[in-house]
This record gives C-alpha cells, structure tokens and sequence, in this order.
C-alpha cells in the first residue's frame, strides 16, 4: 500500500485517482502508524515552503517520513513535496528542509534568462542525468511532464544541480526535475498531472 501524506497542503484527490489508474492502491493519511505501516510513502506539496515545513513539523509527521526514509522505505517528494527533502529554502526567508537529500532551493529567477515567465509553468522534456534511475523504468526517449513552479533545487552553495539529481529539465537553464539517492526521491513537476508518462513514474515506484 502507497501511504499519501496529508498535511494540508496538495491536491490529494488528483493524486489517488492516478494511483487509482495504474490499479494501485493508496491511502491519504496523517496518521504516523498508517505510514509505519505502508510499503511506500508520497509526500505531495503546493504553495509556499515555509507554511508547509511548519505543518510537517507542528503535526510530527516530518519526523514521520523521516524515520521511514531512515528505514529504507521508498519515499517520493512531489513538487513542494520534493523540494521539502533537501536541507532548506530561501522562499521569502529561510526555513528548513528535511534534510534527507543536500542541496537548497533557491528561485528560478538567479539561473533562467530575462524575459521567462515566472512561475515555470508548462510541459518541458526530461532529460536524464547518468544511466536512467529505477523511477524510469517504464520510460521511453522521448518524456515531457507537466511543470508549476518558481523555485528549483540547487547544489548546497547555490550553483548547479545538486548531487542527486537524476533529470533535468531545459527551461532556459538546466532546472531539477528528478532528485534520487537510494530510496528517497522527488518530482518537480506533477506526474498525477503528466499523463502517461507520470503514471509510469509512479508505476515504476510502486514496483520499488
């Protein structure tokens, strides 16, 4: 069972009827026995990080997710879900991350050219990083996934990609799109959102 976090922020709905499509069952909970009990977990996110690393940390659940991801339960981050596993953001301030993968999320605006639209917004192609992560084993060549965002995660001193990331997506400067180091992975853009190509990724992770 796929163990979907609910602690207030994302569109949960979209995201069990995709599981619901690839005849995968998932439950949206916050209850920290259900994702002790799960075989994976899905942590979603929309809006900004400060307000949802405080909920992560006022309902206990990020302390949750991280003891699972400590188990080496597989743990995907969607969106602000993903951007919550690095070690902080400067959206409007600093807050901390879970610190499960290392980097920052620091604003589109530093790397793309002028003239851009933000937020990003819009079907980009994933382009892999390295030989293809267990998250794309259902891929073909050609990927394009849907986008909705204005910050990215970069290296822990703000330039580059960080270590793990495993895709990338052109958007006028290369933007993280996939993040993944062992067990713990993230999306940038939204698979539940990404047609057949984000029902694969999420096939492949329920095969994980």
């Amino acid at each position: 069972m796929t163990a979907i976090v609910d602690y207030g922020v994302g569109n949960l709905f979209s995201l069990k009827c995709s599981f619901a499509a690839i005849d995968e069952r998932a439950e949206v909970t916050s209850d920290p026995d259900a994702l002790r009990a799960a075989d994976r977990i899905v942590l979603p996110g929309v809006g900004a990080f400060g307000d949802a690393s405080e909920k992560l940390r006022s309902t206990g659940l990020g302390e949750s997710v991280i003891e699972a991801a400590a188990a080496g339960k597989p743990l995907l981050g969607i969106c602000l879900g993903m951007q919550l596993l690095f070690d902080r953001s400067f959206e409007y301030g600093e807050y901390p991350g879970l610190g499960l993968l290392e980097g920052v999320i620091r604003p589109i605006s530093d790397v793309i050219p002028a003239g851009l639209k933000i937020p990003h917004m819009g079907w980009n192609r994933l382009e892999f990083i390295g030989p293809p992560h267990a998250l794309f084993s259902r891929l073909g060549a050609e990927n394009w996934v849907y986008f909705v965002h204005s910050y990215y995660a970069s290296a822990p001193d703000g330039t580059g990609l960080p270590a793990s990331a495993a895709a990338f997506a052109d958007y006028g400067a290369p933007l993280t799109a996939v993040a993944a180091e062992a067990n713990v992975m993230g999306c940038q853009f939204h698979p539940e959102k990404s047609g057949g190509t984000g029902l694969a990724i999420l096939k492949a992770f329920c095969e994980m």
